[in-house]
């Protein structure tokens, strides 16, 4: 249901919701009063149209049986269209902040969604302890990837900046197996790939509810008014805008591997010391279109589809019902993946799995029609992270360091590079690294 159907069939469930999210929203009733007023301008328009049609009428049949022409009927028209472009003007005036407003209303949440004022009411659904024997005291990502020499944010800042990093011999091997891990995973469960575009238009953004209350933390192209791809998300529930589906197409699964940009908020500190907040990283992303009757059954077969790989890398993690006061306003109901960061001591979001009903396709027009004959309607859109690159790889430097400082490539890994069963250490170059007493192969 469309936020415009919403506000005028369900307005008081939608003062609930925004009473449940904690959060500002439009005000209901002066965004009903807007819409009434538009749809009031609308009928006057209107009204004034059939007006001069019907006088434009009698003036041609006067002409046309060579009678003299009513100078009141001329005067009527001129001031006819007068009022038309009047009234006109008030519409789409009217009309553009409705519409305008329409872009930030919430979706209504799931009954299933747990009530709660923010982020500290989410509900743990279940724990799954790591298959890993963890060390004593296991570094964190950040220490121990510079000292294996295949994670740099010192040069990543300096080339791009603060939030950028460079992955390094065994560090970049190790991003592309998980990558490939997880594009053949999930190819095996049904998924289409596709290569999206990085460069994404203002309508396609507005369509999946990135904008326009995440412009200031997406990263725009102003000249072409192209926005580089915050997810694949984007892209491919934009794949079908403005198209109709068959119902036989439905569940339609597609995912895409893409490097994805973001203006993470947040200062520096222990928090963000690494990777695990960064402004550039990869990410292998889902999404699925599906019949509304069977929306909520896929998205838990979407969230197995994506604990599946953590699963498999043998990490410890949980599954996080968002409450109401934390879901995303674009979700009736989301589940978070949390991994467990042991050298760091910290859970990190790894991936969230989103059912948004039809709150997307309503906004990008992707409807399917169950037979020829019947009336299109909305699909649901559905989409989860498979997952988010940089946090699963701290977690996975993490947990499987031994004490001796070697880190283990996860056995499900293994046939992605050739199989190797450690990570290698990055030769140390320059004299910057001379001057540090690293050099070569070792350490000091």
């Amino acid at each position: 249901m469309s936020a415009l159907s919403t506000i005028r069939s369900r307005p008081e469930d939608l003062k609930q919701a925004i009473l449940l999210r904690n959060k500002p929203y439009p005000d209901v009733d002066g965004l009903v009063a807007l819409d009434t007023e538009c749809r009031r301008l609308a009928g006057a328009v209107n009204a004034l149209r059939a007006k001069r049609n019907d006088e434009g009428q009698r003036l041609a049949e006067a002409k046309k049986a060579g009678a003299a022409v009513d100078p009141a009927i001329v005067r009527d028209l001129g001031e006819l269209r007068d009022r038309i472009t009047t009234e006109d003007a008030k519409l789409q005036e009217a009309e553009g902040k409705r519409d305008a407003l329409l872009l930030l209303v919430p979706q209504i949440p799931h009954g299933t969604v747990p009530v709660g004022k923010d982020g500290t009411e989410n509900v743990v659904v279940r724990e799954v302890p790591s298959t890993v024997a963890t060390v004593a005291a296991p570094k964190p990502h950040f220490e121990i990837g510079p000292a294996l020499n295949i994670l740099d944010t010192e040069r990543g800042a300096k080339v791009a900046g603060e939030g950028f990093y460079f992955l390094v011999g065994d560090g970049a091997r190790l991003e592309m197996a998980l990558i490939n891990f997880m594009r053949e995973t999930h190819r095996k469960a049904g998924y289409t790939e596709v290569l999206p575009p990085i460069l994404i238009s203002s309508a396609s953004m507005t369509g999946t509810g990135q904008l326009p209350k995440f412009a200031e933390d997406s990263y725009k192209t102003v000249l072409d008014d192209l926005w580089l791809a915050p997810t694949a998300e984007v892209p491919l529930t934009n794949l079908y805008r403005d198209e109709v589906l068959l119902g036989t197409d439905l569940p339609l699964k597609v995912m895409a591997f893409t490097p994805c940009f973001r203006r993470e908020a947040g200062g520096h500190g222990v928090e963000t010391r690494g990777i695990a907040r960064v402004h550039q990283f990869n990410k292998v992303e889902l999404v699925n279109f599906v019949h509304p009757s069977r929306s909520y059954e896929q998205l838990e077969t979407l969230l197995s589809e994506a604990e599946a790989i953590v699963k498999a890398l043998g990490l410890r993690y949980r599954i996080v019902n968002l409450c109401t006061g934390d879901l995303p306003d674009k979700a009736a109901k989301c589940y978070d993946i949390e991994l467990w960061a042991p050298g760091a001591q910290r859970w990190l979001e790894v991936s969230s799995v989103s059912n948004f009903e039809d709150f997307q396709s309503s906004r990008s027009g992707i409807r399917y029609r169950e037979q020829q004959s019947a009336k299109p309607e909305f699909v649901h859109t559905l989409n989860g992270s498979g997952t988010a690159l940089p946090r699963l790889l701290v977690a996975v430097l993490e947990t499987w360091q031994t004490s001796e400082g070697v880190v283990e490539v996860p056995p499900v890994l293994r046939p992605f590079l050739g199989g190797q069963d450690h990570l290698e250490r990055t030769p140390f170059v320059g004299e910057r690294e001379l001057g540090r007493g690293r050099r070569g192969w070792t350490t000091n």
